[in-house]
This record gives C-alpha cells, sequence and structure tokens, in this order.
C-alpha cells in the first residue's frame, strides 16, 4: 500500500527514541516490541480499513520515520520520508475460533518477535483478520523506537475516528523532530541536567531494591497476569476523591504506593510511573515514543492516608516535571552512582494509569532499563462488568518481566480495571489476590474516613514481609549480612569472608539508622586489594537485591578460629583496609 503527500524531514533522534533504540539493538525483539488489537466496527469494508491506514501513515512523521546508520554507528539521526509503502496482511477466514479476540491477539504477538530493520521497515506490521470478507480486528505489533503504549491509543482512537467518517483536526502536538530540537535547546538541556540530579539524589539515598527479601533473585521473571474488575472499588474510589478533593488518579497512586510499601516493609515508595511523561498539552497526544520513565520517590513515613495523599500529589508532579533526559548520560551516571554506593538500582515496581488514554489499548511489552513496561491498558467494556462476586479476579498469561510488581490501571470508572504482574516467587496466587482484594479494602477504608497507616495490615489484611533477624537496614535499603559475605566469597572464588554491621546501622524500633557494612576477607597470598573485592562484589550483584556492597573491606592473611565472630576477625593483622570504590586503584 502506497502512500504520498507529506514532507521529507531530517534531524536528530529524541531522547526517547535513543532511548528505546538502545533497547531494542540490545533486547529480545519480543521482550521490546509492542502489540495491539483494534476491533473493526461492524460494516467496515477492507479497503476501508486499509485506507485509513495510509491516511494515519500520511499524517504522522512517526509512521514515515526510519533510522539510517553505518554499520556499528550510534544511531543519531531520524529521517522523515514524504511518501512510501507498507504492508497489510489480509487474513479471510469462513469461521474464526470462540476467542477471536485471543487468535488476533495471538497473531499481534507473533508479529512482535520479529526484529524491526530500524534503516527501512514500516514501523507497523498489521493483519486485518477477517469473516467471510469483513474484518473484524486489526492485529498489529508496533516499534517501540517510534511509538509507544500512548501512541498506539492516539493511533487507533484517529483509526476508529477515520473510520466513522469524522474529519480529523490537524495534529497538535510535537512531532519527533520538534521534540528533538526542543530537547537540544538551553532550555531542554538544562532540564535533561535537574533530571539527572533529581535521579541521582533518589537512587544515592533510596532503597535500592523496593522487593530486597528472601525469595528475590534473579532481573527477569516469568510472571502471570492477574486482572482486577470492580465496581465496588471504582465507587469508593470516587467518594475518597470527593472527600479529601483528590484527583482520582492521584488517589489510586497514593493507595497503591501506601499498599506496596507496607508489603514491602520500605519507609518510601519508589516506582516508574511511565506514561505520567504525557503530562504537557503538547506531548499529550503525541505519536512518538516518549518512552521514558517519570521515578516517583513516596516517603510513606506520615501517621494517615490522608497526609499521604497530600504529599502524593507533590511527589507525582515532581517525578513528571524529571522525566526528560539523555538515556546514556542517566545509565552513566546510575553505573557510577551506584558503584559508590555500592548497590544496583533495581527498577522493581511500575505502575503505569493507562486509563486517560483516548483510547482501550491491549499493549504487551517487557519493556526496557528506561522505559516502563507496558500491558493491557483503555477502559474496559462495559460487557466486561462483573456479573458475579466482587471483586472480580481473573489470571491470564504469563510473561518473561524485568520487574517484580507491574500495575497497570485501565480504567478507573464506571468499574476499576487493572492488571498487575507480581513476582510469583514473593506473591504466590492467593497472596497476590490477596494483594489486590486488599486495595479495594483500603479505598473502601478510605471512602468513609482517614486510614491510619499504622493499620493498614487490618484494614487490608495484607502484611508486611517477614525477613528474619539476619536482615538489617543499612543505608536505607534492606540486606542481609550473611547473603553479602556469601556473594562476596563467591565473587573472591571462595575465599572466606565475614560481614558485619555497625550497631548504628541496626534498626531500631521503626527507625533506620545511619550506618554501614564492613567485610573482612581472609586473602592468604593472594595480593588482593580493597578495589578488588568491590569491583568483583559489584559484578555479582545484579539480580541480588538483598546484597549490598560493604562500605569498608578489611582484608587479612589467615581468617579467625571464630570466623562468626567480628571480634575475632578485629584481631587479625590487617593487610590493606579501604573503601574499594577508587577504580583506578588495583
Amino acid at each position: 500500500m502506497a502512500y504520498a503527500g507529506g514532507e521529507s524531514r531530517r534531524g536528530p533522534v529524541t531522547m526517547g527514541q535513543a532511548n528505546m533504540i538502545r533497547c531494542m539493538l540490545r533486547d529480545e525483539p519480543e521482550h521490546i516490541n509492542i502489540h495491539d488489537v483494534w476491533p473493526v466496527p461492524e460494516g467496515t469494508r477492507t479497503e476501508s480499513a486499509i485506507e485509513a491506514l495510509r491516511a494515519l501513515a500520511e499524517r504522522h512523521e512517526a509512521l514515515r520515520t526510519t533510522f539510517p546508520h553505518a554499520a556499528g554507528d550510534a544511531l543519531r539521526e531520524q529521517v522523515v520520508a514524504a511518501e512510501g509503502t507498507f504492508t497489510v496482511t489480509v487474513l479471510d477466514h469462513e469461521e474464526l475460533p470462540d476467542d477471536a479476540a485471543g487468535y488476533a491477539d495471538s497473531l499481534a504477538r507473533g508479529a512482535r518477535a520479529e526484529r524491526f530493520r530500524l534503516d527501512r521497515d514500516f514501523p507497523l506490521r498489521v493483519s486485518l483478520v477477517a469473516r467471510s470478507g469483513a474484518p473484524v480486528f486489526a492485529a498489529m505489533a508496533a516499534s517501540h523506537a517510534v511509538t509507544d503504549v500512548s501512541a498506539l491509543a492516539v493511533l487507533k482512537d484517529e483509526w476508529l475516528g477515520l473510520l466513522a467518517g469524522e474529519t480529523l483536526p490537524p495534529p497538535a502536538s510535537l512531532t519527533p523532530l520538534g521534540l528533538a530540537a526542543e530537547e537540544a535547546s538551553p532550555a531542554g538541556l538544562r532540564k535533561s541536567d535537574a533530571s539527572l540530579r533529581y535521579w541521582e539524589r533518589i537512587i544515592r539515598t533510596g532503597p535500592q531494591a523496593m522487593f530486597a527479601e528472601p525469595g528475590a533473585e534473579g532481573t527477569e521473571v516469568r510472571t502471570p497476569r492477574l486482572t482486577l474488575r470492580s465496581r465496588r472499588a471504582a465507587r469508593a474510589l470516587a467518594l475518597v476523591a470527593e472527600r479529601t478533593g483528590g484527583m482520582p488518579s492521584t488517589v489510586l497512586l497514593t493507595a497503591w504506593c501506601a499498599l506496596v510499601a507496607h508489603r514491602a516493609d520500605q519507609h518510601a515508595c519508589v516506582a516508574a510511573v511511565p506514561t505520567s511523561n504525557r503530562y504537557h498539552p503538547r506531548l499529550a497526544r503525541s505519536v512518538n515514543t516518549l518512552s521514558q520513565d517519570a521515578l516517583l520517590s513516596l516517603d510513606v513515613r506520615v501517621p494517615s492516608f490522608d497526609a499521604l495523599l497530600r504529599k502524593a500529589w507533590g511527589a507525582a508532579l515532581n517525578a513528571y516535571r524529571h522525566s526528560q533526559f539523555d538515556a546514556v548520560a542517566l545509565w552513566e551516571m546510575i553505573g557510577r552512582t551506584t558503584h559508590e554506593r555500592g548497590s544496583r538500582f533495581a527498577r522493581d515496581v511500575v505502575f503505569n494509569d493507562v486509563s486517560t488514554l483516548p483510547a482501550a489499548v491491549a499493549t504487551v511489552t517487557s519493556g526496557s532499563d528506561s522505559d516502563s513496561a507496558s500491558g493491557e491498558g483503555g477502559a474496559a467494556p462495559e460487557a466486561d462488568a462483573p456479573t458475579g462476586p466482587e471483586p472480580e479476579l481473573s489470571w491470564g498469561p504469563d510473561q518473561v518481566l524485568p520487574t517484580r510488581v507491574m500495575t497497570f490501571v485501565h480504567a478507573s470508572g464506571p468499574l476499576l480495571h487493572l492488571s498487575t504482574w507480581l513476582d510469583p516467587a514473593l506473591f504466590k496466587r492467593d497472596e497476590a489476590e490477596a494483594f489486590l482484594t486488599g486495595l479495594v479494602r483500603l479505598l473502601e477504608a478510605a471512602a468513609t474516613d482517614d486510614v491510619p497507616l499504622a493499620s493498614l495490615t487490618e484494614v487490608t489484611g495484607v502484611r508486611p514481609v517477614e525477613r528474619g533477624p539476619r536482615w538489617q537496614r543499612v543505608d536505607g535499603s534492606w540486606t542481609s549480612p550473611p547473603l553479602v559475605a556469601q556473594a562476596l566469597s563467591e565473587a573472591l572464588e571462595g575465599l572466606p569472608v565475614h560481614v558485619t554491621a555497625d550497631d548504628a546501622a541496626v534498626t531500631d524500633g521503626n527507625t533506620p539508622q545511619d550506618g554501614a557494612l564492613t567485610a573482612y576477607i581472609a586473602a592468604g597470598d593472594a595480593p588482593l586489594t580493597p578495589a578488588q573485592a568491590h569491583t568483583a562484589l559489584m559484578d555479582a550483584l545484579p539480580g541480588r537485591p538483598g546484597v549490598l556492597a560493604p562500605r569498608r573491606y578489611v582484608i587479612v592473611h589467615n581468617p579467625p578460629a571464630e570466623a562468626d565472630r567480628s571480634s575475632a576477625w578485629l584481631r587479625q593483622q590487617i593487610l590493606r583496609e579501604g573503601t574499594g570504590r577508587d577504580r583506578d586503584v588495583t
């Protein structure tokens, strides 16, 4: 299918494009491409559906964009074509399976598995699923280099409008090239620098992982989807908003953060909030990939839900304002900061509220380092409203994700419809269901009165994790000195290691104290330095959120007879000691 009539342009890539291209070149395509299924209105002719797609290609520069580059070179330029072609595959069936939508979804998922050639491919792979010549669904995979969940929602909304005979107004949002120019301006560069400073403060002082606890292992987790639909919850959410004067989206975010932090026994909820970087009107309906996280850090050490709600709006707005950054510079900063802190930043928690997007989306992707993972989105049809016991919970397919907890809000009224993926090593099926039921209970309790956060276990039925006596809070993060000793010993090929926490690092009641870990290493005749020990442990940290690097490394020759006693190690002759943070020391 040919399109023509656009303007040929070229220029630098946006920060979001650079971020996603980096991920697309590194990750498996089924993990980074996205997909969607659009129901075709009854009575639509195949030719009309294809013609509407052509109109979208001519309307949006992103759909006419490629990224030419020489082999081995970084992708820094985008080229917008004035004309070109794309392919639509028509799959006509005499009869469709009973679950025709599921069949269409499987086609779209399958199309995700093939890489997009960034230098030449049209960014949508579209199949029209038809019954006896009448299209029923448009199943598509999309390149994350030029689209994200919100962009697909905009395209779907406009496609349905075109099929209904509407005349679309001219696009009012920034084009990718327009956004790139804005980002490269002095004001844009200052904004990016401010975002890096904001992220660095959180990564330097916040918990290294929200779910640092027994069972939390690995960097990717195969997780089943759990979906909640509830009119009860939607009514409660509306009542909380009315009682407090808060926006329903902020109320829901507050309740979710409170419950996550309560279950993880953390003093702050640190979460990626991806779609929120469209908060500016010029970006709200942009067909582009704005796939950069807004990083929320919400301190939950307040007495009640209402007090937390008052903090949440400012914390969320602060996150949204700092969601534009140079992704390469961001990860360089994260690498430098975590090396100095002795941690690995874990993007454990994702909250993506797509309920305000212009059309329902059913996109699923695992996401990437600083792209939020996508999920089923959009408003739930009335036919999907619960007809049985409330809340309605249903399990869906598994997906490999680089997160511990990921939630997508599809609709907040007239029913609350959300999907969540909870690490099965941390949440058994009954615990996962109890977590979502607890969210509903919290909203219902807050609908009539302020809820003391100290009563969350009683109100929601969700209990904080039990880590055991060997876990301690050190430098704002939960860690286990025995696990640190084991990981460091393994990284040093079996050398004896003992790790202890300063007395000040042990929690006193609910108040975490400043402190640090000290590692004692019996190196024998090996010329081991603190820097070598620290580098070896840092290399072993990914996938071990319960391990925090010691602040100090003390190297001795032989282990003491009482190798489990810190006082015995202190009596050994010290060969070398230091923080190990100087990368130039070998």
